[in-house]
Protein backbone atom coordinates (compact mmCIF):
# COMPACT_ATOMS: atom_id res chain seq x y z
CA UNK A 1 0.00 0.00 0.00
CA UNK A 2 2.85 2.54 0.94
CA UNK A 3 4.50 1.65 -2.52
CA UNK A 4 1.43 2.06 -4.38
CA UNK A 5 0.81 5.13 -2.61
CA UNK A 6 4.28 6.34 -3.37
CA UNK A 7 4.41 5.36 -7.14
CA UNK A 8 0.87 7.54 -7.29
CA UNK A 9 2.72 10.52 -6.45
CA UNK A 10 6.03 10.36 -8.21
CA UNK A 11 4.23 9.62 -11.41
CA UNK A 12 2.01 12.70 -10.94
CA UNK A 13 2.92 14.55 -13.78
CA UNK A 14 3.19 17.91 -11.83
CA UNK A 15 4.67 16.24 -9.39
CA UNK A 16 7.40 14.81 -11.59
CA UNK A 17 8.09 18.11 -12.87
CA UNK A 18 8.37 20.00 -9.80
CA UNK A 19 10.75 17.38 -8.49
CA UNK A 20 12.74 17.12 -11.76
CA UNK A 21 12.88 21.09 -11.69
CA UNK A 22 14.32 21.28 -8.48
CA UNK A 23 16.81 18.15 -8.62
CA UNK A 24 18.00 20.32 -12.22
CA UNK A 25 18.69 23.36 -10.29
CA UNK A 26 20.76 21.74 -7.79
CA UNK A 27 22.93 20.78 -10.68
CA UNK A 28 22.87 23.83 -12.21
CA UNK A 29 24.01 25.09 -9.24
CA UNK A 30 27.27 22.95 -9.35
CA UNK A 31 28.80 25.39 -12.20
CA UNK A 32 29.24 28.84 -10.47
CA UNK A 33 29.84 26.50 -6.82
CA UNK A 34 32.88 24.45 -8.13
CA UNK A 35 33.87 27.80 -10.32
CA UNK A 36 34.48 29.67 -7.06
CA UNK A 37 36.04 26.35 -5.27
CA UNK A 38 38.65 26.24 -7.57
CA UNK A 39 39.43 30.44 -7.42
CA UNK A 40 39.18 29.75 -3.57
CA UNK A 41 42.09 26.98 -3.56
CA UNK A 42 43.75 28.76 -6.50
CA UNK A 43 43.56 25.83 -8.53
CA UNK A 44 45.94 26.02 -11.57
CA UNK A 45 44.18 24.47 -15.28
CA UNK A 46 46.89 22.14 -15.14
CA UNK A 47 46.21 20.87 -11.61
CA UNK A 48 44.38 18.19 -12.57
CA UNK A 49 45.35 15.69 -9.62
CA UNK A 50 44.07 18.32 -6.83
CA UNK A 51 40.68 18.58 -8.70
CA UNK A 52 39.71 14.79 -8.84
CA UNK A 53 40.75 14.40 -5.02
CA UNK A 54 38.16 17.27 -4.48
CA UNK A 55 35.61 15.69 -6.32
CA UNK A 56 36.46 12.09 -5.12
CA UNK A 57 36.21 14.24 -1.20
CA UNK A 58 32.68 15.70 -2.53
CA UNK A 59 31.43 12.09 -3.30
CA UNK A 60 32.60 10.34 -0.37
CA UNK A 61 30.95 13.19 2.38
CA UNK A 62 27.75 12.46 0.37
CA UNK A 63 27.82 8.97 0.53
CA UNK A 64 28.32 9.10 3.95
CA UNK A 65 25.56 11.44 3.98
CA UNK A 66 23.13 9.43 2.01
CA UNK A 67 23.80 6.50 4.25
CA UNK A 68 23.02 8.22 7.28
CA UNK A 69 19.83 9.70 6.21
CA UNK A 70 19.11 5.92 4.83
CA UNK A 71 19.58 4.54 8.13
CA UNK A 72 17.26 7.51 9.95
CA UNK A 73 14.22 7.52 7.53
CA UNK A 74 14.04 4.24 6.75
CA UNK A 75 15.33 2.63 9.49
CA UNK A 76 16.81 -0.15 7.61
CA UNK A 77 19.98 -2.15 7.24
CA UNK A 78 22.18 -0.59 4.54
CA UNK A 79 23.47 -4.05 3.85
CA UNK A 80 22.72 -5.22 -0.02
CA UNK A 81 23.05 -8.95 -1.87
CA UNK A 82 26.62 -9.20 -2.89
CA UNK A 83 25.26 -10.04 -6.29
CA UNK A 84 24.53 -6.35 -6.53
CA UNK A 85 27.95 -5.20 -5.65
CA UNK A 86 29.03 -5.56 -9.16
CA UNK A 87 26.75 -3.47 -10.95
CA UNK A 88 26.51 -0.64 -8.19
CA UNK A 89 30.57 -0.80 -8.39
CA UNK A 90 29.96 0.02 -12.00
CA UNK A 91 27.54 2.74 -11.33
CA UNK A 92 29.64 4.42 -9.30
CA UNK A 93 32.78 4.10 -11.94
CA UNK A 94 30.36 5.36 -14.46
CA UNK A 95 28.32 8.00 -12.84
CA UNK A 96 30.30 9.05 -10.40
CA UNK A 97 33.88 8.77 -11.15
CA UNK A 98 34.21 9.05 -15.23
CA UNK A 99 31.82 11.28 -15.24
CA UNK A 100 33.08 13.71 -12.97
CA UNK A 101 36.68 13.18 -13.73
CA UNK A 102 36.08 14.98 -17.14
CA UNK A 103 33.35 17.14 -15.60
CA UNK A 104 36.05 18.73 -12.71
CA UNK A 105 38.67 19.25 -15.20
CA UNK A 106 36.71 19.97 -17.92
CA UNK A 107 34.75 22.88 -16.21
CA UNK A 108 38.63 24.49 -15.55
CA UNK A 109 39.41 24.94 -18.64
CA UNK A 110 35.97 26.77 -19.88
CA UNK A 111 33.26 29.06 -19.18
CA UNK A 112 30.72 28.00 -16.59
CA UNK A 113 28.01 29.56 -18.96
CA UNK A 114 29.24 27.31 -21.72
CA UNK A 115 30.03 24.40 -19.56
CA UNK A 116 26.64 24.56 -18.40
CA UNK A 117 25.05 24.58 -22.16
CA UNK A 118 27.12 21.37 -23.30
CA UNK A 119 26.20 19.77 -20.55
CA UNK A 120 22.68 18.93 -22.16
CA UNK A 121 24.38 16.90 -24.75
CA UNK A 122 24.22 13.52 -22.27
CA UNK A 123 20.88 14.31 -21.61
CA UNK A 124 20.26 14.33 -25.67
CA UNK A 125 22.30 10.64 -26.24
CA UNK A 126 19.91 9.23 -23.60
CA UNK A 127 16.75 10.03 -25.08
CA UNK A 128 18.56 8.87 -28.08
CA UNK A 129 19.33 5.54 -26.59
CA UNK A 130 16.33 4.90 -24.85
CA UNK A 131 14.55 4.57 -28.34
CA UNK A 132 16.89 1.40 -28.88
CA UNK A 133 16.67 0.13 -25.02
CA UNK A 134 12.57 0.51 -24.45
CA UNK A 135 9.52 -0.34 -27.01
CA UNK A 136 7.53 1.99 -24.87
CA UNK A 137 10.39 5.25 -25.35
CA UNK A 138 10.55 5.90 -28.77
CA UNK A 139 11.00 8.45 -30.25
CA UNK A 140 8.36 10.51 -32.43
CA UNK A 141 8.32 13.25 -34.17
CA UNK A 142 7.99 16.36 -31.25
CA UNK A 143 11.14 14.27 -29.37
CA UNK A 144 13.18 14.50 -32.78
CA UNK A 145 12.38 18.11 -33.59
CA UNK A 146 13.63 18.73 -29.91
CA UNK A 147 17.05 16.69 -30.32
CA UNK A 148 17.80 18.64 -33.53
CA UNK A 149 17.39 21.88 -32.00
CA UNK A 150 19.30 20.58 -28.37
CA UNK A 151 22.37 19.35 -30.36
CA UNK A 152 21.77 22.68 -32.68
CA UNK A 153 22.44 24.50 -29.26
CA UNK A 154 25.30 22.87 -28.52
CA UNK A 155 27.07 23.42 -31.95
CA UNK A 156 26.04 27.09 -31.45
CA UNK A 157 27.95 28.10 -28.21
CA UNK A 158 30.86 26.18 -29.80
CA UNK A 159 31.28 28.51 -32.76
CA UNK A 160 32.64 32.43 -32.75
CA UNK A 161 32.97 34.98 -35.42
CA UNK A 162 35.79 36.03 -36.80
CA UNK A 163 37.60 37.83 -39.42
CA UNK A 164 37.44 34.42 -41.65
CA UNK A 165 33.98 33.93 -41.07
CA UNK A 166 32.75 31.04 -38.10
CA UNK A 167 35.09 28.98 -36.65
CA UNK A 168 35.21 26.30 -33.99
CA UNK A 169 35.68 27.39 -29.94
CA UNK A 170 36.45 24.42 -28.13
CA UNK A 171 39.52 22.70 -26.92
CA UNK A 172 39.97 18.61 -26.07
CA UNK A 173 40.86 19.25 -22.02
CA UNK A 174 37.36 21.99 -22.12
CA UNK A 175 34.73 21.14 -24.55
CA UNK A 176 35.75 17.90 -25.20
CA UNK A 177 36.11 16.55 -21.50
CA UNK A 178 32.19 18.69 -20.85
CA UNK A 179 30.99 15.70 -23.80
CA UNK A 180 32.90 13.22 -22.33
CA UNK A 181 31.66 13.73 -18.74
CA UNK A 182 28.18 13.73 -20.83
CA UNK A 183 28.72 9.84 -22.67
CA UNK A 184 29.79 9.18 -18.88
CA UNK A 185 26.71 9.73 -18.11
CA UNK A 186 24.66 7.52 -20.29
CA UNK A 187 25.19 4.02 -18.99
CA UNK A 188 24.62 5.53 -15.31
CA UNK A 189 21.16 6.51 -16.14
CA UNK A 190 20.25 3.29 -17.18
CA UNK A 191 21.70 1.20 -14.79
CA UNK A 192 20.21 3.21 -11.93
CA UNK A 193 16.68 2.83 -13.92
CA UNK A 194 17.59 -1.05 -13.50
CA UNK A 195 18.98 -0.88 -10.21
CA UNK A 196 15.82 0.81 -8.39
CA UNK A 197 13.63 -2.81 -9.61
CA UNK A 198 15.43 -3.95 -6.71
CA UNK A 199 17.00 -1.61 -4.28
CA UNK A 200 15.50 2.12 -3.04
CA UNK A 201 17.24 5.13 -5.21
CA UNK A 202 18.81 6.45 -1.84
CA UNK A 203 20.67 3.22 -1.18
CA UNK A 204 21.38 3.13 -5.44
CA UNK A 205 22.39 6.84 -4.84
CA UNK A 206 24.87 6.19 -1.72
CA UNK A 207 26.77 3.00 -2.90
CA UNK A 208 27.64 4.42 -6.31
CA UNK A 209 28.89 7.81 -4.77
CA UNK A 210 30.82 5.61 -2.70
CA UNK A 211 32.52 3.14 -5.21
CA UNK A 212 32.99 6.14 -7.44
CA UNK A 213 34.57 8.28 -4.41
CA UNK A 214 37.04 5.68 -3.93
CA UNK A 215 38.30 5.11 -7.15
CA UNK A 216 39.11 9.47 -7.51
CA UNK A 217 40.64 9.08 -4.21
CA UNK A 218 42.92 5.98 -4.59
CA UNK A 219 44.11 7.69 -8.26
CA UNK A 220 44.45 11.14 -6.91
CA UNK A 221 45.63 10.76 -3.30
CA UNK A 222 49.20 9.30 -3.21
CA UNK A 223 50.31 12.11 -5.77
CA UNK A 224 49.06 14.91 -4.06
CA UNK A 225 52.03 17.54 -2.65
CA UNK A 226 51.97 19.15 0.70
CA UNK A 227 50.76 22.67 -0.96
CA UNK A 228 47.64 21.19 -2.67
CA UNK A 229 45.05 22.57 -0.82
CA UNK A 230 45.08 26.21 1.52
CA UNK A 231 41.51 25.22 2.79
CA UNK A 232 39.46 28.17 4.25
CA UNK A 233 36.00 28.34 5.59
CA UNK A 234 34.66 29.37 2.54
CA UNK A 235 35.67 25.98 0.35
CA UNK A 236 34.57 24.18 3.39
CA UNK A 237 31.30 25.88 3.19
CA UNK A 238 31.24 25.23 -0.54
CA UNK A 239 32.37 21.83 -0.17
CA UNK A 240 29.47 20.52 2.08
CA UNK A 241 27.04 22.54 -0.61
CA UNK A 242 28.41 20.51 -3.06
CA UNK A 243 27.83 16.92 -1.39
CA UNK A 244 24.30 17.90 -0.07
CA UNK A 245 23.22 19.20 -3.84
CA UNK A 246 24.60 16.12 -5.21
CA UNK A 247 22.96 13.50 -2.55
CA UNK A 248 19.71 15.39 -2.84
CA UNK A 249 19.23 15.63 -6.53
CA UNK A 250 20.55 11.83 -7.37
CA UNK A 251 18.20 10.28 -4.85
CA UNK A 252 15.46 12.56 -6.37
CA UNK A 253 16.74 11.86 -9.98
CA UNK A 254 17.05 8.12 -9.28
CA UNK A 255 13.71 7.72 -7.85
CA UNK A 256 11.87 9.56 -10.72
CA UNK A 257 13.72 7.06 -12.77
CA UNK A 258 11.99 4.35 -10.93
CA UNK A 259 8.36 5.23 -11.52
CA UNK A 260 8.79 6.94 -15.07
CA UNK A 261 10.37 6.31 -18.18
CA UNK A 262 14.09 7.19 -18.60
CA UNK A 263 13.64 9.43 -21.91
CA UNK A 264 10.74 11.59 -20.49
CA UNK A 265 12.72 12.02 -16.93
CA UNK A 266 15.61 12.95 -19.26
CA UNK A 267 14.11 15.42 -21.04
CA UNK A 268 13.62 17.78 -17.68
CA UNK A 269 17.57 18.42 -17.78
CA UNK A 270 17.50 20.69 -19.95
CA UNK A 271 16.86 22.92 -16.90
CA UNK A 272 20.29 22.17 -15.66
CA UNK A 273 21.95 24.98 -18.69
CA UNK A 274 19.20 27.07 -17.84
CA UNK A 275 19.85 27.27 -14.28
CA UNK A 276 23.45 26.92 -14.47
CA UNK A 277 23.63 29.38 -16.79
CA UNK A 278 21.93 31.89 -15.15
CA UNK A 279 23.55 31.26 -11.89
CA UNK A 280 26.64 31.60 -13.04
CA UNK A 281 26.34 34.59 -14.77
CA UNK A 282 24.73 36.32 -11.19
CA UNK A 283 27.63 34.55 -9.03
CA UNK A 284 30.67 34.58 -11.05
CA UNK A 285 31.92 38.07 -12.07
CA UNK A 286 34.18 37.71 -14.64
CA UNK A 287 31.06 35.51 -16.93
CA UNK A 288 27.86 37.64 -18.41
CA UNK A 289 26.10 36.33 -20.89
CA UNK A 290 26.81 36.86 -24.49
CA UNK A 291 24.44 37.24 -27.35
CA UNK A 292 25.61 33.71 -28.79
CA UNK A 293 24.88 32.33 -25.11
CA UNK A 294 21.67 33.57 -25.17
CA UNK A 295 20.69 32.05 -28.93
CA UNK A 296 22.33 28.81 -27.76
CA UNK A 297 20.65 28.54 -24.36
CA UNK A 298 17.11 29.95 -26.44
CA UNK A 299 17.36 26.36 -28.53
CA UNK A 300 17.96 24.46 -25.57
CA UNK A 301 15.00 25.75 -23.65
CA UNK A 302 12.87 25.30 -27.01
CA UNK A 303 13.95 21.87 -26.97
CA UNK A 304 12.82 20.91 -23.96
CA UNK A 305 9.17 22.82 -24.97
CA UNK A 306 9.00 20.87 -27.80
CA UNK A 307 10.15 17.34 -27.19
CA UNK A 308 7.88 17.44 -23.38
CA UNK A 309 4.65 18.88 -24.96
CA UNK A 310 4.83 18.29 -28.75
CA UNK A 311 5.78 15.29 -28.33
CA UNK A 312 3.22 13.75 -25.61
CA UNK A 313 0.48 15.64 -27.80
CA UNK A 314 1.72 13.33 -30.54
CA UNK A 315 1.51 10.15 -28.53
CA UNK A 316 -2.08 11.05 -27.30
CA UNK A 317 -3.34 11.27 -30.93
CA UNK A 318 -1.93 8.30 -31.67
CA UNK A 319 -3.65 6.57 -28.94
CA UNK A 320 -6.83 8.26 -29.96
Amino acid sequence: MKDRNSKNLWTNKYFVALMATIACVLWGSAFPVLKLTYGELQLHGNDTISRVFLAGLRFFLAAILLFSVYRMLFKQSTRIKRSLLRPLFFLGLSQTALQYYFFYNGLAHTEGIKAAILNVFGNLLVVLVAHFIYADDRLNLGKVVGLITGFAGIIIINWQGGGHGFSWNLSFKGEGFMLLSGVASVYGTFQAKKLAKDLNPVLINAYQFFFGSLVLLVLSTPRLTVNSFQATSLFWILLVYSAILSAAAFSIWYTLLRYNKAGEVTLYRFVIPISGTLLSALFLPEESISFIAIFALGLVVLGLIVVNYWGKKEKAIEEV
